[in-house]
């Protein structure tokens, strides 16, 4: 299995996920929304789809996301959810498949997801359980879900116990990354979405978090062929893993840095808007890389270029930035509900230096009581 990749900064970015019978394509490129009809036209079995989105991003997208498909003769319906993470949990999962199905929606029929990470996920997994499995769509409108949760098929909600408990493996059959919807984030989601693309360099691609010490500022700051080689190469590295660990059996689990610790500060922060989800994958990434320099794995000048370089463009990268006091034992609490947890023992993604990231179920409870120790004094 392998992952394929063409097209100059002009034209459309096309990267394959290789699932054999499964393979779908990942799209990257300006206007897509505006061509999303054409593009989506050839994979319909029927001319009816359903649109899924939320308030916010169907205000700004859902009416040109219509014209193109009303253009290509396609019929569609809508369904418009809350914005935000709290959107992600069984009343609304209940919710969104009641809709789909008083809509009258057969299992010939595509749903396309339109929005961010949470729509992303919820979406999918509603299409993996309404009439048993209906075909969807990833139109991904922020850079967190364009580089991670639009690829690899992970869906699901959160629950009280935890963040993704509860959901399925379901692979969309496209991903269409449209990099001009990057434009209308707010500086807080670019830069929460910026987290994960940092991710990958720091698994095992040094030269690109190199890169992105150099031309990280210019995406922030709108550069779109920066914005553009981002996505990309953040999608090509995830399609590989996907590819070779579709249900994260093994390596798919090195994705999962900063995650351990991140997901257990926004459970403790309600899943709200004080703590963004890319926010808490910044701050986890540290504490990891802070772990493994604690545990003599990594050198600790590579915890400081990592915090240089995430402070540099904006973004937290301890807990005090959060602007709350967390205690450790229910951070751990939090942590022991985490799906990753295998025979009582935790799991965390360390490092042994950039671009060197491991799966690690070695890490003692007093060692974690000491980073966490020093990690809420900073």
């Amino acid at each position: 299995m392998n992952v394929t990749a063409s097209g100059p900064a002009t034209e459309i970015g096309r990267l394959a996920v290789d699932l054999g019978s499964r393979r779908y394509e990942i799209l990257v490129g300006g206007g897509l929304i505006a061509r999303a009809g054409s593009l989506v036209l050839p994979l319909l079995k029927n001319r009816r789809v359903l649109i899924v989105t939320d308030a916010t991003v169907g205000r700004l997208y859902l009416e040109e996301l219509v014209h193109s498909l009303e253009a290509a003769g396609i019929r569609q319906d809508s369904i418009v959810l809350p914005p935000g993470e709290a959107t992600k949990d069984f009343r609304h999962l209940e919710e969104l498949c009641s809709r789909l199905l008083e809509a009258r929606i057969e299992r010939n029929q595509m749903i396309l997801a339109l929005g961010g990470g949470v729509i992303g996920d919820i979406t999918g997994f509603a299409a993996s359980i309404v009439l048993r499995g209906v075909d969807f769509i990833q139109i991904p409108t922020t850079l967190l879900a364009q580089v991670d949760s639009s690829v690899g098929g992970k869906t699901g909600i959160n629950t009280a116990q935890g963040k993704n408990l509860v959901g399925s493996f379901y692979q969309p059959r496209l991903v269409l990354a449209d990099i001009d919807a990057l434009d209308s984030l707010p500086r807080r989601e670019l830069l929460a979405g910026y987290a994960e693309v940092v991710k990958y360099g720091l698994i095992n691609d040094p030269a690109f978090f190199s890169w992105l010490e150099t031309h990280g500022a210019d995406l922030v700051e709108g550069d779109t062929a920066a914005r553009r080689q981002a996505v990309m190469t953040s999608c090509a590295a995830k399609a590989a893993v996907v590819a070779a660990d579709e249900r994260e059996a093994d390596q798919r689990a090195l994705l999962n840095l900063g995650h351990t610790f991140g997901h257990a500060l926004e459970a403790e922060c309600g899943y709200t808007d004080e703590l963004l989800h890319g926010e808490a994958v910044a701050i986890g990434m540290v504490m990891a890389f802070e772990l493994s320099a604690m545990l003599g794995l990594s050198p600790p000048e590579d915890t400081a270029r990592l915090v240089r370089h995430l402070a540099a463009v904006g973004l937290p990268t301890s807990p005090a930035a959060i602007g709350r006091d967390f205690d450790a034992d229910r951070l751990i609490h939090h942590m022991q509900q985490d799906k990753k947890v295998k025979d009582g023992r935790l799991t965390f993604v360390l490092a042994r230096g950039i671009g060197r990231a491991f799966v690690s179920r070695e890490v003692e409870p007093a060692q974690l009581e000491a980073l966490l120790a020093r990690s809420l004094a900073a």
